[in-house]
């Protein structure tokens, strides 16, 4: 199911013109999707039942698809399905277990009642329930990814989940922080986000056979793509809407998390405008009452600093940035193509 999402929409983003490499990526990703369910196979029913719930997390499978298309990509032009290897397929269900295990977290601390179109596991069942759940997630990708051959894999995902980990502590340290700086709110991001992307595109190149040189430079493009697909949630937080998005919006907001928009804003406003935009978004207020923050004067005042599009300039720069490695690091070839259109596709996307 999610694997036909997930294609469904690559396809949307990038057209019909990489139908062989898309056919090779579903493929893969079906494998994936299966390594996933069975690794989470429990004998428990309500273990089974909250997996089943969750399972419906999986939709955009940007990890694994980042795993996949780089580990195609490093094999060059006459890359075939079989390039693939059971390494690949676990890496994949690695790094999406632990993106999935940080949404069910991250719906605990936002408190956010939907995800997917659906409820969460938070809103569902409970936070105690969602939190254990996120550790169970967390637990067996660990145990996936012991059963790879190298160690070093397993040290450099652990690596990875403790910078997350810093990541979403040191945001946490920020909130209601109405100065916080670019600096820091991109220390943030690409701890949070970026870092699980980065690897799971070194990994995917590792597993093909690439050299030191070429996993480096994989993984700062999948860095650099990490850091503008969390600018592109943060702006959809603040001008989508639920029932594109398909999950709870105006969180950041509510919660205090100040985000690359706002933080731009409130650094170029005059005075009085700065002090107008912090009253409208309840600064010093408790949380509950944000509740009715006005969302479109706030993006009515984003706009009128450029803030909006500043942070749309700032993603479309990292994409750029990110290509030229790619077309740098790797040969041409159809899997490379279409890493290119992934990466145009996650700053256009509107959910």
């Amino acid at each position: 199911m999610s694997v036909s999402r997930a294609i469904a929409g690559l396809e949307a983003a990038v057209g019909g013109e990489h139908e062989a490499v898309a056919a090779m990526l579903a493929e893969g990703l079906a494998r994936v999707e299966e390594r996933f369910d069975r690794q989470l196979n429990s004998d428990l029913p309500p273990v089974r039942a909250l997996v089943e719930h969750v399972e419906r997390y999986r939709g955009k499978m940007l990890r694994p698809v980042m795993t996949l298309l780089c580990g195609l990509a490093q094999r060059g032009p006459s890359a075939t399905a079989a390039d693939l290897t059971e390494a690949h397929v676990t890496v994949g269900a690695v790094v999406e277990m632990i993106h999935v295990a940080t949404l069910v977290h991250d719906d605990v601390l936002d408190e956010a009642e939907t995800r997917r179109r659906a409820q969460t596991v938070n809103n569902l069942r409970g936070n105690e329930v969602a939190v254990i759940l996120g550790d169970y997630l967390i637990s067996s990708a660990f145990h996936l990814c012991s059963s790879l051959d190298a160690q070093t894999t397993a040290l450099l995902i652990g690596g990875v989940t403790t910078r997350l980990c810093e990541g979403e502590l040191l945001q946490l340290h920020h909130r209601d922080d109405f100065s916080l700086d670019e600096a820091t709110y991109f220390e943030i991001v690409q701890r949070k986000t970026a870092e699980l992307i980065g690897a799971a595109c070194e990994l995917g190149a590792a597993y093909s056979g690439a050299a030191p040189a070429t996993r480096q430079r994989l993984r700062d493009f999948g860095m650099r793509l990490g850091v503008a697909f969390q600018i592109q949630d943060d702006l959809l937080d603040l001008t989508g809407e639920e029932r594109v998005v398909g999950k709870s919006v105006g969180k950041d907001l509510e919660k205090g998390k100040l985000t690359l928009p706002l933080i731009h804003h409130l650094g170029r406003a005059d005075a009085t405008t700065r002090g107008r935009t912090l009253r409208l978004i309840g600064a010093g207020e408790p949380a509950r009452q944000r509740l009715t923050v006005d969302s479109r004067a706030v993006r009515d005042a984003l706009e009128s600093t450029g803030s909006v599009e500043f942070a749309r300039d700032t993603a479309r720069r990292l994409v750029r940035e990110a290509r030229s490695l790619l077309s740098d690091t790797l040969p041409a070839s159809p899997a490379a193509d279409l890493l290119h259109a992934v990466a145009e596709a996650v700053v256009a996307r509107a959910y």
